[in-house]
Formats: structure tokens, sequence, C-alpha cells
């Protein structure tokens, strides 16, 4: 992509109604622009991160053998009326009424729309355990929305809900949902902590949020320091053996962690105050086992086999996409901008022509921009006549991982200069050096 026809509107000031540094950098970097109250678009930079962030998050879902499938925002008013919350869900909830007067509502979550696709097509044990998510745009009225995509009131969701004929089945769809997301997180670049949660109005009595540790955190979380050294599982997990994965979910949940709602201050001061951590925490992730919460009063059974019906044993996994590029932002930037990790960075690399117009710097350029794209990697081409401290101020601000510098003292010696935006590191080496070093 070169930079001179790309939509990228860079701002050079902070905007005043950014209070957190997620939110300043991303506006600033042109990734997103604020519609209405709390309800964003996201521009071409942004939707790129988005996009890589949805792929992990689908992969690791895959992975743990979950199904993608689309249901729709809009959602009649029946069906939250037949389970009982649609009184009880309260204002944060967007109801509406179509032109036949039916009572309608922007989804805040689908609980129950899952739950009537299910009844209606599976009616024996022998389909379990069953688990179906989507990622999808939601609506929650929140009554304050801040921070940007942080706490918005429309975000993007990953849902997950499993479906399974008794509670050891339903726990260990659980304990898949665990795992899948300790290895979403850690692709992410993020060291996510899962904690004790109260359930809320999504109900049951078995939930963790995953919390990763920022100072701009909405709540104050703690937990032992043992979390930090953990081992993420493999990439070759095998998420049906359940002795394999309730040994994951033992190691990490076998120290304290909790949030503030459900902190024990008794426990927590029984640790030993050097491995203690009392930090303000960010929820990108929050699960639930909440049996037959909706299966009972939506008449979600299955025949088992013995012959009988039953309620299915229902949970639910949620991984809020919108919020997680600005939890990225918070954990990994410096003074000067975004530092990507390079599985969610918008390209791979950013070749940066000092002196646009000159034949020697354009070939090269020219040459390392073919070379990579031609490759499949994602290359942003800086190819604009700006000055050189806004071309590196632009890159840097941007957080891509890898900047490739051609100035015309460098290339008249066959060379370019490399910067890892991470670290700051520079080195020189010959344009061939560069391309390999990308393609490597």
């Amino acid at each position: 992509m070169r930079l001179s026809r790309y939509f990228m509107p860079i701002l050079k000031e902070n905007p005043k109604e950014a209070e957190i540094v997620s939110h300043r950098l991303m506006l600033r970097a042109g990734m997103i622009r604020q519609q209405s109250q709390g309800i964003y678009s996201w521009l071409p930079l942004g939707k790129r991160v988005l996009d890589k962030v949805n792929n992990i998050i689908r992969e690791e879902q895959n992975r743990a053998g979950a199904i993608e499938l689309s249901m729709p925002t809009l959602q009649s008013a029946e069906l939250w009326q037949e389970s009982g919350r649609y009184d009880a869900y309260g204002k944060e909830m967007l109801r509406i009424k179509d032109r036949q007067d039916r009572p309608m509502l922007y989804g805040p979550t689908n609980e129950e729309m899952v739950t009537d696709i299910f009844r209606s097509y599976v009616k024996s044990y022998k389909s379990l355990p069953l688990n179906l998510y989507h990622i999808q745009l939601k609506f929650r009225d929140e009554i304050r929305p801040r921070f940007g995509t942080m706490r918005s009131r429309e975000f993007m969701m990953k849902d997950a809900y499993s479906f399974d004929l008794t509670r050891e089945g339903a726990e260990h769809s659980y304990k898949k949902m665990f795992t899948a997301y300790l290895r979403t997180f850690d692709r992410l670049g993020l060291r996510a902590i899962p904690m004790r949660a109260d359930t809320g109005p999504i109900g049951g009595d078995l939930s963790h949020e995953f919390i990763i540790l920022a100072d701009t955190g909405e709540s104050e979380v703690y937990s032992h320091k043992d979390f930090v050294d953990f081992d993420i599982p493999a990439v070759d997990t095998d998420f049906d053996d359940v002795a394999g994965l309730d040994a994951i979910f033992k190691k990490w949940t076998s120290v304290y962690a909790a949030t503030s709602e459900m902190h024990d201050e008794a426990a927590f001061n029984a640790i030993p105050e050097s491995d203690r951590l009392s930090a303000r925490g960010i929820e990108v992730g929050h699960i639930f086992y909440f049996g037959t919460k909706y299966s009972e009063p939506m008449g979600a059974r299955v025949q088992g086999p013995d012959g009988k019906e039953h309620p299915v044993h229902m949970g639910s996994y949620g991984i809020g996409p919108t919020r997680l590029v600005p939890a990225i932002i918070e954990a990994s930037h410096d003074e000067n901008g975004i530092i990507w990790p390079d599985s969610v960075a918008p390209f791979d690399a950013i070749v940066i022509n000092m002196k646009a117009g000159d034949a020697a710097c354009d070939a090269a350029c020219e040459t390392i921009y073919a070379a990579l794209s031609n490759a499949g990697k994602d290359v942003l081409y800086d190819d604009t006549d700006d000055r050189a401290g806004t071309k590196f101020a632009t890159a840097d601000l941007i957080g891509i991982p890898l900047q490739i510098i051609a100035g015309p003292r460098a290339v008249a010696n066959g060379e370019v200069e490399v910067k890892d935006r991470k670290t700051g590191a520079r080195e020189t080496m010959t344009i061939e050096a560069a391309i390999n070093k990308l393609l490597g």
C-alpha cells in the first residue's frame, strides 16, 4: 500500500476528548472516528488491526472445536420474554418496534437466540457436545460510554455458546474455552490472568474474567505473582483430553486471583507479601457456565441415553475485539506512539523513502516494496514528499514493527537502514539483506 494513496488521517495534536493513552493514539493514528456518543467508525488502519485480532480469535475457537455461524443483530422480544430477561435486563437494552408494532431489540448478547436455534434442530444427546460461535456487532446503551472503543455503546463481540447433556460435560466445554482463551491472548501479545468473577445478568455459578494489567484499568484486581511465569498451553493441546484440560485449568486456578467484586481480603493477605499483586486491570474476556438457566424456560431439551428428555447444560464465552485493540495499545506503547505485536500489526513493515523523487531512492524503495509485496508481506510504502521528521513521527505513531529507511547517502552505497520499532535498534544493511530479513 502506497501511503500517498492510502486513507490514514493523522492528527498532529492530542484530541481533547481522549482520556487514556489508547483512545488518544487511536484517534491520532487515524484508526477510528467517533460518529456519535460511544459509536465509532473503524477507519482503514484500525480495521486492518481489528481483522487480524478477529482472525486469531477465530483460529483458536476453531482449534478448540467451536463452529462459526452468524446471527442477526436485531432480535425479537418474544425470545427474551420467554427466557424472562426482557424486563429484567435494564435500560442498557435498546428496545424498538418495527412497522407492525412488534417489539424488537438490538441484541446486547445472544443466549436466547442461539438457544432457539439449538432447540429447533438438536434432539438427541448424540449431537452433543456442541459449541456455536459468532463475531458480531452488539449494542448496550451504556450510561457513560468512555475511553474510546474500550467502553463504547456499539461494540464487536465474539460469543461462543456450548451445549452439553450433563454438568460434567459442560465443565469440560468450559475448560476448552478457558484454555483457548489463554492461547488467544498470548498470540495477541498479552498476558491475561483468569480471575474469579461475578456472573452478572448472564447468570450461572461459574465464571472467570480474563484480565490484563494496565494502569488505566477500570477496576482493582488482586492475584498471586506466579501467574506471570505460567506456561501457555501448546499449539498441539488436545481439546478432547479431559484429564489434560483439567490439569491446565487446575494449574491456572491454583493460586489466588479475583476481581474487586469477588475479592477475599483474608485469602489475599494469606499470600506472602512479596508474592501479592494488586493492580488495575482491563477485562478482555469473560466466560460463564450457567447450566439450564435458558434451556429450562425455553424448552431446549435432548433425548438422553436413558430415552428421557433432559434440559441441556449451557455456557457462554465472550471476547470483545473492539475492546482488545485499545487494550493491546495500553499494554504496548511509548511516548512516540503505538508498538504493535507482530501478530496484529496493520502492516509487517513500512518502507520510508527519505527523498521521494530522487531516482536512486525511488528505485531502491520500489525494489524493496515489490519484493516484499510479491512474497505476501503487508507493506506500507511512505512515498510522500513530507519532511523526514514527519515521516519518522508517523512511522513511530502507527507502530509498524519494522521500518526500512532509504536515504540518498545509504542508497548510494547500496544500503538501507532497518529500525526495530519496539527496541529502537537500528542496523545498516544491503538492500538484499533487508529484504531477506523481512522474508526470513
